[in-house]
């Protein structure tokens, strides 16, 4: 995905999350192993790390079928450090995926679960 794609599919989640009730809590946190696109707080409370994919179009298959094993877990290994370092250790908090393909936009709440 070319930056400016990625650039343009963060903004069209962050407003889509944005216009469901959700608020920006952080973006491009960076820890060891990468870092966490987009965190918001759901309407009920929860905290919602959030991982946006994009494709231009389907040909190679949807941006949802994107997000295999070793991004999860790195995901899930950036949430815990993210916990940790701002103290909500018992903080609700769930993983969604925001997949953009062509001009199709899908959200996925809860979309997998870590597994501390």
């Amino acid at each position: 995905m070319s930056r400016a794609l990625g650039a343009l599919a963060e903004a069209r989640a962050a407003d889509l999350l944005q216009r469901q009730g959700y608020r920006v809590a952080d973006r491009h946190w960076p820890c060891k192993g990468g870092e966490i696109e987009l965190v918001f707080v759901a309407p009920d409370g929860t905290l919602v790390f959030v991982e946006v994919r994009a494709r231009a179009n389907a040909r190679h298959g949807s941006a949802l079928e994107t997000i295999l094993d070793g991004k999860r877990r790195r995901l899930v290994r950036a949430a815990a450090i993210y916990l940790h370092v701002k103290g909500k250790h018992d903080a609700a908090c769930r993983f969604d995926v925001v997949a953009i393909t062509g001009d199709a936009v899908e959200h996925v709440e809860d979309a997998f679960r870590a597994t501390w």
